[in-house]
């Protein structure tokens, strides 16, 4: 799920920068830092975004430069009417009463409030939006080309570590073929030991919680579950669409029957290959938090 873009674009009103940079995540966290004063901007980048990304913690932001008549210093002919009417109002006032009132200056005028403005005239930014989410479309084209071939080369990576979980799984079926004699001699040991130890003890009742043990001690459901868990991950692999989820639930299998094959193990050498097993899929849980 990580991924970066960047797109640059210009227009008659400004210049602009998009960007867009994802990180792992469970779910889509969408952050977003854009200029106001765009009607309709920020849902639209958020439904363009939503649209295309379904998991990740994702970053898109937005530097415009607005041209330099954003700067510029002109009068406001409406806000000057209302000071010269102002003058002119003090100026009568003053002569009906007596007194001789000096005629300002231009630049007397130029000072007073509403009289000069900065920044651009009122636009319509229709225009603008227009061309801003034309950009974001190819920038979330860019991110989504980053995103699959960063993709292929994580596929490249899983498909790898879940052949190493079935050539561990498939030794760890050898592996217990092996100590199978090994538990059954130790088991008639304990045996007659016990019945040597306990000549009033039932025999039947002996043999039966051996038996009981010798069941507990068996691994082949976990190494049966393990391999199907093995063909699914292959199948979750080579589908097409949101398969993170999945993943993420399938890895929690994975580990439960490593766990439990390691407990069960009574062998060096099993319990070996199931602290491998365990090495492998937290290695690939890892990497399965990259996978959408």
């Amino acid at each position: 799920m990580t991924g970066f873009a960047e797109r640059r674009g210009a227009g008659p009103l400004g210049d602009w920068v998009w960007e867009i940079r994802a990180v792992n995540g469970k779910g889509l966290d969408l952050r977003m830092r854009l200029p106001e004063g765009i009607d309709g901007l920020e849902q639209a980048a958020r439904a363009a975004v939503s649209a295309r990304v379904a998991r990740g913690n994702v970053s898109l932001s937005l530097k415009l430069s607005r041209s330099s008549e954003a700067g510029a210093i002109r009068v406001n002919a409406a806000g000057l009417a209302v000071a010269l009417d102002a003058v002119a109002f003090v100026t009568e006032e003053a002569a009906r009463r007596g007194f001789e009132v000096r005629q300002p200056a231009a630049t007397d005028i130029l000072t007073l409030r509403g009289v000069m403005e900065t920044g651009a005239p009122p636009e319509d930014t229709g225009p603008l939006l227009v061309a801003l989410l034309a950009d974001l479309d190819a920038l979330l084209d860019d991110f989504g080309a980053m995103r699959a071939a960063e993709g292929r080369a994580l596929a490249e990576v899983i498909n790898g570590q879940i052949a190493r979980i079935d050539e561990l799984a498939r030794n760890a079926r050898d592996a217990a073929e092996l100590r199978r004699p090994e538990m059954e001699q130790s088991l008639r040991d304990n045996l007659a030991r016990i019945m040597a130890g306990a000549a009033d003890a039932d025999p039947n009742r002996i043999a039966q919680e051996l038996a009981l043990l010798m069941v507990k001690a068996d691994v082949t459901e976990e190494l049966d579950r393990l391999v199907a868990h093995v063909a699914a991950a292959r199948r979750l692999l080579g589908e097409a669409g949101l398969v993170g989820r999945k993943f993420d639930f399938l890895m929690q299998e994975f580990m439960r029957e490593a766990n439990t094959l390691c407990s069960k193990s009574g062998n060096a050498e099993l319990t070996r290959i199931g602290l491998d097993l365990k090495t492998v899929i937290d290695q690939m849980r890892e990497q399965v938090q990259n996978v959408e």
